[in-house]
């Protein structure tokens, strides 16, 4: 097993519709710009002007006392559960969940915690199933200490959180003295898509952050937010972990132009998302999960071709998507346009039809 990423393979097609990700973004010509005017200091000893404005920006956006930039939305779950937990305590989320799946086991390496998978459709758990799956604390069982939500979630298909069970999670979580994280990735998406803003939705959730460089186009970061006294242990792992950085506002100019110019139009990725899934459900055994945000998970097993070959066909016409927990994931974002949304449905269609 090879870990370090394959370079680019100079002689494959060029990519010309990438659907692979929204953490495939460029930064726009007016992002780079910003980044290159950035007033920037040291952010080790808290002397970078735009890193603290981004801070203070998110920690308002989420109604939280304080936030803390990080290199990554990993280290952003990693430093939240080494700041919760203990060696040997428990955490609950959904068996899809970001944490279990696509952390390389980090929770478990450099803290010792066990996390327990909840399950449930869409990439959710209900209120109900939460509260089966708590114990009496007892020294036979770990300490149950924290519950995750990812919003929106991902390998659900990008669905949406309702307010209602966010709230209902929370509230049995207090009652049974467990702290509440929100993996919030892509939670813009979801406020966007809903309407309801960040400050409700991570409204009663202990911890919460965002990730930058996904559908909001920064090339790097997330900011996570919590009580003054969650953060300032943050910032001890952060510094443990290697993420305390230097001129760090080059990189938080980036992020704070996302805020202003980057969240709104979110909903034109969803729409292209929509369009994409609706083409695709118009060909003869091509199974397509509705999206409810920007990501478009499907099926076309049922055409004649399977989503490896899929894949492998789309990517020699210079179309890149994922295979995913068994379905192909295309991701809408700010590089993908309706033009080529309605290309990659035709291609579809040409490899089905040759089949």
């Amino acid at each position: 097993m090879t870990y370090t990423p394959a370079p680019r393979d100079p002689k494959a097609t060029p990519v010309r519709v990438n659907l692979l990700s929204d953490t495939q973004t460029r930064p726009t010509p007016a992002m780079r710009e910003a980044m290159a005017k950035a007033e920037v200091g040291d952010e080790q000893i808290g002397d970078d002007p735009t890193v603290s404005l981004l801070c203070e920006r998110v920690a308002d956006l989420l109604g939280k006392e304080a936030a803390v930039f990080m290199p990554s939305g990993t280290m952003c779950n990693v430093a939240a559960t080494l700041s919760y937990c203990r060696p040997g305590d428990e955490i609950l989320a959904h068996v899809s969940a970001h944490i279990i799946a696509r952390e390389g086991g980090a929770h478990a390496a450099l803290g010792g915690f066990q996390i327990t998978p909840l399950p449930g459709p869409d990439g959710q758990f209900s209120p109900e199933t939460f509260r089966s799956a708590l114990h009496p604390r007892s020294r036979y069982q770990p300490p149950q200490t924290v519950v995750s939500v990812e919003q929106t979630a991902n390998i659900g298909g990008g669905t949406i959180w309702k307010k209602a069970d966010l709230d209902e999670i929370a509230k049995i979580a207090k009652a049974n003295g467990l702290a509440t994280h929100m993996d919030g990735a892509r939670l813009l998406n979801a406020t966007v898509a809903t309407g309801i803003s960040a400050r409700d939705m991570t409204a009663g959730w202990d911890s919460a952050w965002i990730d930058f460089s996904k559908g909001l186009g920064a090339p790097i970061g997330g900011v996570i937010a919590g009580s003054s006294d969650f953060i300032d242990d943050v910032w001890r792992w952060k510094q443990r972990l290697g993420g305390s950085m230097r001129q760090a506002g080059i990189c938080a100019a980036a992020c704070v132009y996302a805020l202003d110019h980057h969240v709104d139009r979110l909903a034109e990725d969803h729409a292209n998302a929509r369009a994409l899934a609706r083409g695709l459900s118009q060909l003869s055994g091509v199974d397509v999960q509705q999206p409810e945000t920007n990501l478009v998970f499907f099926r076309p097993d049922g055409a004649g071709v399977s989503g490896d070959k899929m894949v492998a066909e789309l990517r020699k016409r210079g179309v890149l998507l994922a295979m995913m927990d068994g379905r192909i994931r295309a991701c809408t974002h700010l590089d993908v346009t309706a033009d080529m949304v309605e290309e990659t449905v035709g291609l579809v269609r040409e490899i089905v039809r040759g089949a």
